[in-house]
């Protein structure tokens, strides 16, 4: 195998390594991970809620991201997402991961208080301070896009915009009618100790569904599948007609109802879709779950998710959701041990890039933009103490 540890940053370097995976030391360093925060995160979108979540004016949804408190925030003229951070004392403003403030919004520690679009609109003790304008002082926006109803906000501007990334799949998307989506649950969270890397691997790998899903293989024999454009990946599978050996499975196979928005070539379908770097969707007849992979620590992430689903009171429909989380809370053990597995393997002085197949493509894709965005990735070892400021220079220099 090609060591990849000669190698210097010079992106001509990087010839043959596209058929090797990402090294085991990026996935566990503190270092890496503080320039992944600004060279990955910091230009991605993130999901804060879907519009149907905050229908009123003044119902608001929080989101922690990387240290930055955000919060989109419905008004009388639409929503709109900001830091969610007093401009006086810097005290976060609106608490929980979801609720409703009439009318203002109003600062807890000293009661500044602030229209639903943000401005700054009353100081108390106004006289105690020198003269300055309240328009000086309103809410810190973040941008926003809000595609299919769903509220996508990013901390500095570097990637296309969302409808952009997931171009490839507009058609396919379009038909599932995600703007009338309504949330049949609440944000849940859950903690890996693993790197978010390697959920996001785990997630769009195709290989391991065979292996180490039983479930999914009763579902979806081989019918399996996997593709990658330049910011999406797209995994599917069809339901089988031969009813599952499982109970739970055989019964969602056989309630699973006609869903009245969907073509007949989607009825018996689950696809699943990851943006990059990090924000996934799976698409199921009966409901939409989505997911964000995100980083705590090195070798700790945080998987933020909510399901969704168009209203459908019918019992069959009830059944076939509750069966689907049966079936997907199984999956999710099975992948947690996978995860944990590799996670530990990755600390291993005996690793070294592992090949990668051809069919891996979504693999493939995610690496090569790792070692574009950071080229020290191309390492297979972890460079000198100190390198993330060497980077840093780099960057500066052009």
């Amino acid at each position: 195998m090609k060591s990849t540890r000669a190698l210097d940053h010079d992106t001509s370097a990087n010839t043959g390594l596209e058929d090797f995976s990402l090294p085991g030391w990026i996935y566990r360093d503190p270092d890496f991970l503080e320039v992944e925060k600004e060279r990955v995160f910091a230009t991605s979108w993130q999901i804060v809620c879907h519009l149907n979540d905050i229908p009123k004016p003044g119902d608001y949804h929080t989101l922690d991201f990387l240290g930055e408190p955000l919060v989109a925030v419905r008004g009388q003229h639409g929503v709109k997402a900001f830091f969610n951070v007093c401009r006086h004392r810097a005290a976060r403003i609106l608490d929980g991961g979801a609720g409703h403030c009439a009318g203002r919004i109003v600062c807890p520690y000293h009661a500044w208080s602030y229209e639903l679009d943000g401005r700054l609109s009353a100081v108390p003790h106004r006289k105690e301070f020198n003269d300055f304008s309240l328009d000086q002082y309103g809410l810190k926006p973040v941008e926003t896009e809000i595609y299919k109803g769903f509220i996508f906000v990013r901390l500095k501007p570097g990637l296309p915009s969302v409808a952009e990334m997931l171009a490839p799949y507009e058609e396919e998307i379009a038909a599932y009618h995600l703007e009338e989506l309504q949330p049949i649950g609440r944000v849940t969270l859950r903690t890996r100790h693993v790197n978010w890397k390697n959920v996001t691997d785990n997630y769009s790998d195709g290989m391991h569904i065979n292996v180490a899903h039983p479930g999914l293989t009763r579902l979806f024999g081989q019918s399996y599948g996997i593709e990658a454009k330049p910011w999406v990946d797209k995994m599917f599978g069809y339901l089988r007609d031969a009813p599952s050996s499982q109970r739970s499975e055989r019964m969602y196979q056989a309630v699973l109802p006609h869903a009245p928005h969907l073509p007949v070539e989607r009825q018996r379908l689950w696809l699943y879709f990851k943006l990059w770097p990090n924000v996934a969707f799976d698409i199921y007849p009966d409901q939409i779950d989505f997911m964000q992979m995100i980083p705590i620590s090195a070798t700790e992430t945080l998987i933020r998710e909510i399901a969704y689903a168009h209203p459908d009171s019918r019992r069959e429909m009830r059944a076939a959701r509750y069966l689907n989380w049966r079936i997907n809370r199984r999956v999710s053990v099975e992948d947690k041990g996978l995860i944990e597995r590799v996670q530990n393997g990755m600390g291993s002085r005996s690793f070294s890039p592992g090949p990668l197949g051809r069919n891996e493509v979504s693999l493939r894709s995610f690496a090569q933009r790792m070692r574009e965005l950071i080229p020290e990735s191309r390492l297979e070892r972890a460079p000198a103490p100190g390198w993330p400021q060497r980077h840093d220079m780099r960057i500066s220099r052009g």
